[in-house]
């Protein structure tokens, strides 16, 4: 087999299907995830071992495949021919290496994504912490590039992005732009902060905040004047908030609850929901942190934080269900969708 016009041809259709990602296994056809679904590409032969270790070869290289190989897992991330990103994880399962690989999206504009026009005003905040919650495949990565891309156009500022690995490539416009990629720019998370103090840096992007010495670093840098930007695998924002406080010992529960109270601009929940005319559209709960909100952290009632959001409209936040029954009512979802991605289904079906 050409191995590199195989990898051509896979990746070519990926893009040409308007796909968000390619899976390669031992034992079966490449498959691509379309508008959520998977795709087998019945033209192409089952993979096997040696085909796995060879498409690996051009990805990663020889030196780091070998270190794959005695790992067994990987993150990566891959430019194709100028025309595409990808980050990407490969792994060992029972019978065999997998890759998973996903497509990483251009930097578009908030009106192509039909974001919320608040977002361009967290974007331009001079300093605290900014969250895009939620499960993964849900666009938080590109909702939080187009906010740093809006930065990159509109202001003179300099930006560090710490990930694992590097996804959106960001091309400098009035700002300085340093990316920084976990295991070659830098040992880890909590170390790039640590420096990102000494580096002149007004905005911070930390692609996830995998533990509480993170999470610590974050946060501090929130409060002495930086605007930190970054991403947590939960559902909403009161479970966001309780999964941060509830990662640190019970001795620091109190202290990070403070911090967060003071230090939090938002909290942005989104989901990716099938549209009726084909593709996904969006929809969002967005949480302010405002006096009623802060006081809420500090006083342990983060429980209380969803009636806020479904009252405060007016102040710019946005109520999950709200926005299913507006999709909905425009015809873009169907009612069944809204009832499916509701955080609260018993509350939509009271407000329909």
């Amino acid at each position: 087999m050409d191995y590199n016009k195989f990898l051509d041809e896979v990746l070519t259709s990926l893009i040409h299907e308007d796909g968000s990602d390619l899976h390669l296994g031992v034992g079966r056809k490449p498959a691509i995830r379309i508008n959520g679904q998977l795709v087998f590409l019945t033209n192409k032969e089952n993979l096997k071992m040696e085909d796995m270790i060879s498409v690996l070869n051009i990805i990663l290289g020889k030196d780091k495949t070998e270190k794959f190989l005695e790992n067994k897992e990987v993150d990566f991330s891959f430019a194709f021919k100028g025309l595409a990103h990808l980050r990407g994880n490969a792994y060992f399962q029972r019978s065999g290496i997998c890759i998973a690989l996903r497509l990483v999206p251009k930097a578009k504009s908030f009106e192509d994504l039909n974001l919320p026009g608040i977002l361009k005003t967290f974007a331009m905040n001079k300093q605290g912490f900014f969250l895009v919650v939620g499960p993964v495949g849900q666009g938080k990565s590109t909702t939080l590039s187009t906010m740093i891309n809006f930065i990159n156009k509109e202001s003179t500022t300099h930006i560090i992005t710490i990930e694992d690995p590097i996804e959106h490539v960001y091309t400098q416009e009035k700002s300085i732009i340093d990316q920084r990629e976990i295991g070659l720019d830098t040992k880890d998370f909590p170390l790039a902060l640590k420096s990102a103090f000494r580096e002149d840096v007004n905005v911070i992007l930390i692609g996830e905040m995998r533990n509480n010495e993170t999470i610590s670093a974050a946060v501090t840098a929130a409060e002495t004047g930086h605007l930190v930007f970054s991403t947590l695998h939960t559902n909403n924002a009161p479970q966001t908030i309780d999964r941060i406080i509830d990662s640190f010992p019970a001795n620091q529960q109190d202290q990070i609850r403070l911090q967060l109270a003071s230090s939090l601009l938002g909290i942005l929940s989104q989901r990716l929901i099938p549209r009726i005319t084909g593709g996904r559209i969006p929809a969002f709960e967005l949480l302010i942190n405002n006096n009623a909100v802060s006081n809420l952290i500090r006083e342990k009632r983060t429980h209380e934080i969803n009636t806020v959001i479904e009252t405060s409209s007016e102040q710019g936040m946005i109520d999950m269900n709200r926005y299913l029954i507006e999709l909905v009512a425009k015809g873009e979802i169907s009612l069944e969708s809204a009832y499916q991605y509701s955080f609260n289904p018993k509350a939509l079906e009271r407000m329909l």
